[in-house]
């Protein structure tokens, strides 16, 4: 049992777990703090989240900000404490997360590992914090290995499930992420839970019941920066399922309640080139840039301006891509090797991507990878390298996402293989799930469609 002075002394747990899209960093209250009720404002309204951003929620960059300017002001009084380097280091950490900034990365480990140096050893604060920033730079095996020593150290903390939920799904094991989840939502029940539920759910291909679980947990949103994360993924899963003006919907709803959330913005930016409106487009796409230059964005923007004829514009977001995700790896962060395969494979060197895609593979081989790296493949084409395509095509459509432009890939590949019959099947499937998958692909895979023609009367001759 521990003495009434060991417990005053004792700080409350500063908590740091991530998923996928879902970094997310923890606070303390001011209770912990020994220093009453929390003050009003920003500093008061992050550390009174505590909770919910543990358990994967969470907070707008300008509580951030002043939990961040609040935390440095009182280590430099008092810069033994292992539990505020913790914090800040999760409040650098989540603050790059929303804002884009890879500046924020650096000055989170700097932070976290100050805070191990401090006290080495029964730090799981610190230890989770770095697991997360290992997960938010890409490095999954990483977050994987710390986040099982804390959860075989402590297997009820439950701030780590976050962050091995992530890795889990980035390393292709949809069975222990799942496993994860359920381990999560018995130990912390609630909306942000719920949320990451949704996130398995749908990459497990079960749309209904990730759409249902996410729309409660968005209702039951205690934060606006977390009701907006919420209504943006929403929006994210109705484009998915082909149904632009109910993702529109949810984005809209999310940028009334932050209009500077620049991923509810660029998805906007992606319905209104849908519905054929490329100039609301293109005026979404600049203000998502501005206020989240994301290397992902400006490959989005770039693909709508080539499908609108606007190459030399397109290919200078193709620049602007390399720019930014050179920009994140000096600064410690990375993540972005799946996008630049991408982007060599159909804006650049096929077969660099290919050599990509293929380190890629070896270190996250997730359903992403594989389609991606199918893709490449073909692009570089030859005979073997379509045999090889279509193997990790249908690795990709076979994991249960329903993804449409997997489903585009797999039917194109199989399309030149002569394999006419899957590949109209497949070509059809993508457009199915969503007509507009891609500004420039959809088209391809109708035209696709109409050189197949239709089937042969009576079926296939064998």
């Amino acid at each position: 049992m521990e003495t009434e002075q060991q417990v005053k002394r004792r700080w409350p747990r500063a908590v740091l777990a991530g998923v996928a899209v879902l970094v997310v960093a923890g606070v303390l209250t001011a209770e912990a703090l020994n220093e009453g009720p929390p003050a009003p404002g920003p500093v008061g309204r992050a550390m009174a989240a505590v909770e919910a951003v543990g358990a994967g929620a969470p907070a707008s960059p300008t509580d951030l900000t002043a939990l961040i300017g609040d935390r440095e002001s009182w280590l430099r009084a008092h810069p033994e404490d292992d539990h505020s380097w913790a914090v800040l280091g999760s409040a650098y950490l989540e603050r790059g997360r929303w804002t884009a900034d890879p500046a924020d990365f650096p000055r989170a480990e700097m932070a976290l590992r100050h805070s191990l140096s401090v006290r080495p050893k029964e730090n799981p604060d610190a230890a989770v914090g770095l697991a997360a920033l290992a997960h938010a730079r890409g490095d999954h095996h990483t977050a994987k290995k710390r986040g099982e020593a804390v959860r075989k150290q402590s297997p009820r903390r439950w701030t780590v499930y976050p962050v091995l939920i992530g890795a889990y799904t980035q390393l292709g094991d949809q069975k222990a992420a799942a496993e994860a989840v359920e381990k999560l939502e018995a130990l912390r029940p609630g909306p942000a839970a719920r949320r990451l539920a949704a996130e398995v759910y749908r990459d497990r291909g079960w749309r209904e019941d990730a759409a249902a679980t996410l729309a409660d947990a968005t209702a039951l949103a205690d934060s606006t920066a977390e009701k907006v994360a919420g209504l943006h993924r929403m929006g994210e899963l109705a484009w998915e399922r082909g149904e632009p003006e109910e993702a529109l919907r949810h984005y809209e709803a999310a940028l009334r309640a932050d209009p500077r959330y620049g991923r509810a913005r660029a998805g906007r930016a992606r319905v209104m080139a849908s519905l054929g409106r490329p100039a609301d487009a293109e005026t979404d796409y600049r203000a998502a840039l501005t206020d989240t230059p994301l290397p992902e964005l400006h490959f989005e923007y770039g693909e709508m301006l080539e499908s609108l004829g606007r190459v030399p514009e397109a290919k200078e977001q193709y620049t602007l891509v390399r720019k930014k995700a050179a920009l994140i790896r000096k600064n410690g962060g990375g993540g972005n090797e799946l996008l630049l395969g991408q982007l060599d494979a159909d804006h650049g060197d096929p077969a660099a991507a290919v050599r990509r895609l293929r380190a890629e593979w070896r270190r996250h081989p997730n359903a992403y990878v594989a389609d991606s790296l199918a893709w490449a493949l073909h692009r570089e084409g030859g005979a073997k390298n379509r045999t090889e395509a279509l193997r990790y095509a249908r690795k990709a459509t076979g994991h249960g996402l329903r993804n449409a432009l997997f489903f585009y890939h797999l039917g194109a590949i199989e399309n030149a293989a002569r394999e006419y019959g899957p590949a109209r099947r497949h070509l059809e499937e993508a457009l199915r799930i969503n007509p507009s998958f891609s500004p420039l692909l959809a088209p391809r895979a109708r035209e696709a469609l109409n050189a197949l023609g239709e089937p042969r009367r009576g079926g296939p001759r064998r």
